[in-house]
């Protein structure tokens, strides 16, 4: 008997943190949503909101303005509170829906193009996100983050987007 009952529960799935050569970092997750979800999950500022910081960080999204169109521009403000924060900002350069954005890191001179494509199949999101930096050194330096980062991130987009498919009435 499934001890879980009829509720959803997020995807026993691993979310892959590679170092692909000096400049690349691909992180990749099936998440059990279709793309559109996904891709809403990280497009609309509402959504966005709710799994990007992790949690464990003790810093809170402040604020997030994104103008998700090619040429469009983003930033996200986290910290503890307005007097201690943290800008990230950016342009868009891609945006094609439920498939792909991309955008650059403009907040220092180190900052990676990031590339994440949304590959649906029967209904699950293989996502892929890609840094390319300038240079070993700037991914050297952000690696630390990222390899403990972005697994409990993508932990919390799965947990929002099992919440955002039982309030549409499944996937």
């Amino acid at each position: 008997m499934d001890s879980r009952g009829s509720e959803p529960t997020p995807m026993q799935n691993r979310t892959m943190v590679e170092r692909k050569s000096d400049r690349d970092l691909v992180v990749t997750r099936t998440f059990d949503a279709p793309a559109r979800i996904v891709f809403e999950a990280w497009t609309k500022p509402e959504l966005f909101m709710r799994w990007w910081a992790p949690k464990s960080t003790g810093a809170n999204l402040l604020s997030c303005d994104m103008d998700v169109r090619d040429g469009g521009e983003y930033r996200l403000e986290f910290g503890q509170d307005a007097s201690n924060s943290m800008a990230f900002f950016g342009k868009y350069i891609e945006v094609i829906p439920h498939s792909r954005l991309v955008w650059t890191n403009d907040e220092g001179e180190d900052g990676a193009v990031t590339t994440v494509t949304f590959e649906e199949k029967a209904g699950k999101t293989l996502l892929i996100f890609h840094e390319l930096y300038p240079s070993k050194e700037a991914l050297d330096e952000s690696l630390a983050g990222m390899e403990g980062g972005m697994p409990e991130q993508f932990e919390q987009l799965d947990e929002l987007l099992v919440s955002l498919g039982a309030s549409l009435g499944g996937p």
